[in-house]
Formats: C-alpha cells, sequence, structure tokens
C-alpha cells in the first residue's frame, strides 16, 4: 500500500504525505459507531517525505519524520491527495505537531 504511494509520487521540499488512521467502527465491547458520531483522527502515518528545503545559509534543512513513523496531525491544514481510492494529506513538516514513539 504505503510502498506503491510512495514509489509514485514524491513530495517536494520539506512536504510530508501522510495517510490519516482510520477511526474505530465498533467500540471495545463490539458496538458499531455509526459514522457521524466517529472522531475525526488527527493521527496519521507517514508515507513519503521530500528531501528538504533550504535554509537561509543553503543548507538542506533535513525532514523531521521518517517514511512509517505515526505522526499527531493538525485539526485543519494541509491539501488532501486522493490516490488509487485512498486519500493522504500533503503538508510541511512544520505544520506537523508531534510524531509518536
Amino acid at each position: 500500500m504505503s510502498s506503491s504511494v510512495s514509489k509514485r509520487i514524491i513530495p517536494l521540499l520539506d512536504r510530508v504525505l501522510v495517510q490519516r488512521v482510520k477511526a474505530a467502527e465498533r467500540t471495545k465491547s463490539g458496538l458499531f459507531i455509526p459514522e457521524k458520531a466517529q472522531e475525526n483522527q488527527n493521527e496519521g502515518i507517514v508515507v513519503a517525505v521530500g528531501p528538504g528545503a533550504r535554509g537561509k545559509d543553503g543548507q538542506v534543512q533535513p525532514v523531521s519524520v521518517k517514511e512509517g513513523e505515526r505522526v499527531l496531525l493538525p485539526q485543519y491544514g494541509g491539501s488532501t491527495v486522493k490516490l488509487d481510492g485512498n486519500e493522504y494529506l500533503l503538508l510541511k513538516d512544520e505544520e506537523l505537531l508531534a510524531k509518536f514513539l
């Protein structure tokens, strides 16, 4: 899934392509959660990263995340990209709020 996408699209500069983690469709006890009641997940998996942007000194500043890492996303922002029926977010590295260890 993500490896084929990362070969087909490469973000430019300090951009990061993220696939949002899907919201839980059931509770722990097995009850179905209606779509309208499911919370919007602000968590995602990094699918592809750009090489980094040039700083004022002309040196390339590397992106702070790597493919496969889980990150905390802002509630709003980023550009939606649809590939192979899946939806991704394209964000600048500085827009990411945190990464999970």
